[in-house]
């Protein structure tokens, strides 16, 4: 068997078997990759230049947005790549480096999430302190402290994941290096080591869904509460796309990182690791955009900008 040290690639798993479906799944990757580039791009640009969404909440959406591209742009483009020159193989550093990016770009973004809770908790519940909780000094270093975070995680995963030595061959059964699908071709002896590490790594998950559930347990309390329908409505509007984009990332994850190998399959592998790596960063912009007005008019005054210097 070989070990991690005359390991120099790994195959990555193949979407389809034959050449047609190759292309197939290319084009439609392309797609969802363009999708998610061009939905991300104008949320990054619509908050970066109207005035009126400089503001706490489309901030953070800003983070979000970027984070989004990020995670998306480590998967896909190498997927890609792979099944339009009909190849699975990844190099032993460009495996290293997916998976660095990826576990960071996911942290930040889990944090960023946690962050954009608080912010509807502070708007919601305590809306007379919302400029001294949230002013422009703490909002940078909350953002600063979810980048750093996830980068700090990224390290420390990476490291410890490729300081196993590999055993069990050099195929991963996954369409982007993972870190349960390298850990898989790890000794047994040295399974038990990174496991720990990704456990504790899902407590400090665990424990910010915890926030964010108690944040929208008051959140929905005091929205109830408001005398005003079109005030309960406006608070809807901007809590339950983000509640929905947790559940899907938080299910999704725990799934793809906790279930037992008594249930793993290729298919099931694939079908959770596109629910929580493409999913989420093509459909976060349209589920934010859909029902909020503000993005919507400043989508509406960035295309006319840009029609009108066209013409």
């Amino acid at each position: 068997m070989p070990n991690s040290s005359s390991i120099s690639e790994f195959l990555l798993l193949a979407l389809a078997d034959t050449r047609q479906l190759q292309l197939l799944h290319f084009w439609l990757l392309l797609g969802i990759y363009l999708a998610a580039l061009l939905g991300n791009g104008l949320i990054s640009t619509a908050v970066a230049c109207d005035h009126r969404l400089h503001t706490p909440m489309y901030f953070f959406l800003l983070n979000l947005a970027l984070l989004d591209l990020g995670c998306i742009s480590t998967t896909l483009p190498k997927a890609m790549a792979n099944a339009l020159w009909h190849t699975r193989a990844i190099s032993y550093a460009g495996c290293a480096a997916q998976i660095v990016f990826f576990v960071f770009f996911l942290s930040a973004e889990y944090c960023i999430l946690t962050i954009m809770s608080y912010d509807r908790y502070v708007a919601i519940c305590k809306p007379l302190h919302y400029g001294t909780l949230l002013g422009s000094r703490a909002c940078a270093t909350m953002a600063a402290a979810a980048w750093g975070t996830g980068l700090l995680n990224a390290v420390l995963q990476t490291a410890n994941t490729f300081s196993l030595p590999l055993c069990q061959g050099n195929a991963v059964d996954q369409f982007f290096c993972e870190i349960p699908q390298i850990i898989k071709l790890s000794c047994s002896d040295a399974y038990f080591r990174e496991v720990g590490l990704i456990v504790l790594s899902v407590l400090a998950m665990f424990g910010c869904f915890v926030f964010i559930v108690l944040s929208y347990v008051q959140i929905f309390r005091a929205v109830l509460r408001m005398p005003s329908e079109q005030g309960r409505h406006k608070a809807f509007s901007t809590c339950l796309p983000h509640l929905a984009v947790v559940s899907l990332f938080v299910s999704t994850v725990l799934f793809a990182y906790l279930k037992p190998r008594s249930i793993s399959s290729p298919f099931l592998g694939l079908t959770v690791a596109l629910l929580y790596s493409v999913v989420p960063p093509t459909l976060n912009p349209i589920i934010y955009s859909v029902r909020n007005k503000e993005i919507k008019h400043a989508l509406r005054k960035l295309l006319q900008c840009a029609l009108f210097q066209l013409q």
